[in-house]
């Protein structure tokens, strides 16, 4: 069981987008600046770009972001004053995966699910992750509230600087997300937005009409659930499939599922072998508990070790990756709650947070 009890820093911010986007910035500039500096160093390992050469490449996808989401410019504008980083410094927070399309070696990351209430043990819809990424980001991430003065109000798990990583909205609507890798990347509507951008939206049918429109410039997996409904929505730049709940339960780890975007797969070896076992293990624990589920049990369900060294929970020390399970999160949108564990949850204890 946990033993220790740990919180990522939480804040809440509200006005305009550009004002909300500022108060981030000057909340979290510390963490801010380390972030960058450790994107910039992963970008010179792994493609071999310079800050220069990052940074030129950046402004190409903000026309994108222009085009159909104005508002998230403005934070991003906002996110960059309040931090005193240049517009390009603070877009490449917001582009650091379109920046290395081809990885050398496909990272496990997160392990996702969505259950409705039919197979809950008290009618509550739930949906959350554990989210997978290098070690650093458990020590550069942050809770945050932001309230809109023309939007629903998020709350997120995200890394700072980052204006959308997952999470849901005070309209019921939870968005998490899986790591997908395939060829034909390009400039257009980075990834990481694609679930704030699903999160304007107050329904699964609207917020799935909205990621399906983008001109998406990469490959993300969105697990997607309110009060009545989850779907999961597996894309590349240019197709997607839809997976629904089956016996009200979905779950999903880093390779496509659906029969039609199979061919697009580029994990391989160990990393497709990872994502497989945790997909069969997250099912099959899904399904044993099917109609006891709640948060509690979730929580617990997470902190899953049993197919270690592919475990549900990925602790630092599993294998040579330099990737861990940063933070574990429960959701009950409807109910506006998320649990959060700062790090792998079979050593670290929930704390629970409100939209207000």
């Amino acid at each position: 069981m946990p033993t220790q009890q740990t919180t990522f820093p939480f804040y809440q911010f509200s006005g305009t987008h550009r004002h909300v986007g500022r108060l981030f910035g000057e909340a979290c500039e510390t963490l801010i600046h380390r972030h960058l500096q450790l994107v910039y160093e992963r970008r010179g390992e792994k493609v071999g770009l310079t800050r220069e050469q990052a940074l030129e490449k950046v402004l190409p996808y903000r026309r994108y972001v222009l085009d159909y989401a104005p508002q998230f410019d403005e934070e991003v504008r906002g996110l960059a004053e309040g931090s005193r980083l240049t517009l390009e410094e603070a877009y490449l927070l917001q582009l650091r995966a379109e920046l290395n399309p081809h990885k050398p070696k496909v990272e496990n990351e997160c392990t996702t699910f969505a259950i409705l209430p039919e197979a809950t043990s008290d009618g509550v819809a739930l949906i959350g992750q554990n989210a997978d990424l290098p070690t650093f980001y458990g020590e550069l991430s942050v809770v945050v509230e932001m309230r809109f003065d023309d939007a629903p109000a998020v709350l997120m798990l995200t890394p700072a600087g980052q204006i959308s990583y997952i999470g849901m909205n005070d309209a019921g609507l939870g968005v998490f997300a899986n790591y997908l890798t395939c060829d034909g990347w390009r400039e257009g509507f980075p990834r990481y937005m694609f679930s704030r951008y699903a999160l304007q939206c107050s329904s699964i049918h609207e917020a799935l009409q909205a990621v399906r429109d983008l001109h998406r410039a990469s490959s993300r997996n969105l697990i997607m659930l309110d009060e009545r409904e989850a779907v999961d929505f597996e894309n590349t730049p240019i197709k997607d499939a839809l997976l629904h709940p089956e016996i009200g339960l979905i779950a999903h780890a880093n390779h496509y599922l659906a029969k039609e975007l199979q061919s697009e797969e580029r994990s391989r070896g160990r990393a497709l072998e990872n994502s497989r076992i945790r997909q069969v293990r997250m099912v099959a624990l899904l399904q044993k508990h099917h109609g006891k589920l709640n948060a509690e049990l979730l929580q617990t369900l997470l902190r899953d070790r049993a197919t270690y060294p592919n475990a549900i929970c990925h602790a630092p020390d599993d294998d040579d990756s330099g990737i861990m399970t940063f933070a574990s999160v429960v959701a009950a949108p409807s109910k506006g709650t998320m649990w959060v564990a700062k790090g792998p949850p079979h050593l670290y204890d929930y704390a629970q947070y409100s939209l207000s």
